[in-house]
């Protein structure tokens, strides 16, 4: 989705859509491909422009996201270890929930917290952890903390970006673009760690059939 595309979206659906976006694609299983951190960082663009008022956006927009992480947590708790069993479908990809407990089992608690800046562990990390039974009091401490954090940091970088850059509409798919690598990096990082002679071993082998080719 280009920047400008996500522009419009966000000034046809308003706020309310924006407090929806947020509200799903931080606890249920089928928002993990919503675009989270370059609508918010948008929103908050568009904010600067008088579009929206920055306090209601941010207020609502945290709401949103502890709600969704919450309805998430409830949700891996009525399911449990079920869930990991569900089969693949348009909306459900088995793969990034193994990849957000396999995140959640290395980093307990805090996962809540850093997921906020991972796309697809974002929307999974919450259902891990109601399926993994975390305390709800635990979890709502990380879950706010999060939430608010991860909210505030997108909003108003795009904020103040929109009010200190001239035409900033000029810079806005270079900007947008460059928050979504610094929000995959951390996923890439881990995956790198964790996978690195997987990885390494499947470069070679396409290489390998690249120079047979």
């Amino acid at each position: 989705m280009k920047p400008m595309d996500l522009k419009e979206i966000i000034l046809h659906i308003g706020l309310l859509g924006v407090f929806g976006v947020i509200f799903a694609e931080s606890g249920l299983f089928f928002g993990f491909f919503l675009p989270g951190d370059s609508l918010l960082l948008t929103a908050g663009l568009l904010a600067s422009q008088g579009f929206f008022d920055i306090k209601i956006l941010i207020l609502g927009c945290c709401i949103g996201a502890i709600a969704g992480d919450s309805v998430g947590y409830w949700f891996g708790k009525k399911t449990g270890p079920k869930i990991f069993k569900r089969p693949n479908s348009l909306l459900f990809k088995k793969e990034n929930l193994l990849k957000a407990r396999a995140f959640y089992e290395k980093h307990g608690g805090k996962t809540i917290i850093l997921a906020r800046f991972m796309p697809f562990i974002r929307t999974f990390a919450p259902i891990v952890a109601g399926a993994g039974e975390m305390h709800y009091n635990r979890f709502l401490f990380f879950n706010f903390f999060g939430g608010v954090f991860w909210v505030l940091a997108m909003s108003l970088l795009g904020y103040f970006l929109g009010t200190s850059v001239p035409n900033i509409d000029k810079y806005i798919l270079f900007i947008v673009g460059g928050i979504i690598l610094l929000s995959v990096l951390p996923t890439a990082i881990h995956l790198w760690r964790d996978q690195r002679e997987e990885i390494l071993a499947k470069a070679k082998e396409v290489l390998h059939n690249f120079k047979i080719g």
